[in-house]
């Protein structure tokens, strides 16, 4: 049974992960337009000697690689989305978004191709990488959703919601017990509905005039 714990965990996993993704994505970001953030004044020494130890891995050569790699940890970290429930969730509207998500993100490239200056090509690269990340963010939690509710068949989230009851028998000279049945995770089990003091917490209602209570309520 998942708990709360489970959930947190889960979630701090993904995140980290979306975090990595755009890690990966920024440090990309950074080498290729290299020459615009320093027009722009967003490189500094301790940054450039940072960025040059982590170039030497060849990790970041090219274009293809760092971009797989952002996608991937993308991709894992909308495993665990839940978001809210949506019944509205097309699967037309789901590939129309993943398709031109990642069409955008990855012929972005050819933007260095037609020979613009520095500054406008780091900014329409960025632009059209960014927009394509966010469309494939965007479809994957739309898909992460769709697949999760196609799973579970408890539509009204009825197992979810139910939660144990007591089921010993309490008992004293003046106690009330009622024999009860419940639903816990899609299992029938017995219980007691124990009423301990029937003095403490009882209310006799009725109409004006009668002669017996209209309404106990406890």
């Amino acid at each position: 049974m998942n708990t709360g714990e489970d959930t947190q965990g889960l979630r701090k996993i993904t995140d980290f992960t979306r975090l990595i993704s755009l890690f990966i994505l920024s440090i990309h970001f950074y080498i290729s337009c290299y020459l615009a953030f320093k027009i722009w004044g967003f490189s500094a020494g301790i940054t450039d000697r940072l960025i040059l130890n982590i170039s030497k891995t060849e990790f970041f050569d090219g274009f293809m690689i760092p971009k797989l790699a952002a996608l991937l940890c993308l991709a894992i970290s909308l495993l665990g989305v839940k978001g809210r429930k949506d019944e509205k969730i097309k699967r037309k509207e789901i590939v129309i978004y993943l398709i031109a998500g990642i069409l955008l993100y990855f012929v972005a490239y050819f933007v260095f191709r037609l020979g613009f200056g520095a500054q406008l090509t780091a900014g329409i690269y960025i632009l059209i990488t960014s927009t394509g990340y966010l469309l494939m963010l965007s479809g994957g939690a739309m898909l992460s959703r769709l697949i999760k509710t196609s799973l579970n068949t408890d539509v009204f989230n009825s197992e979810n919601e139910t939660f144990p009851q007591e089921e010993r028998l309490l008992e004293n000279e003046y106690s009330v017990n009622l024999p009860a049945t419940y639903n816990l995770k899609g299992k029938i089990r017995n219980s007691f509905i124990n009423i301990i003091n029937p003095f403490r917490g009882l209310l006799v209602t009725g109409t004006p005039g009668s002669r017996y209570p209209g309404k106990v309520i406890l």
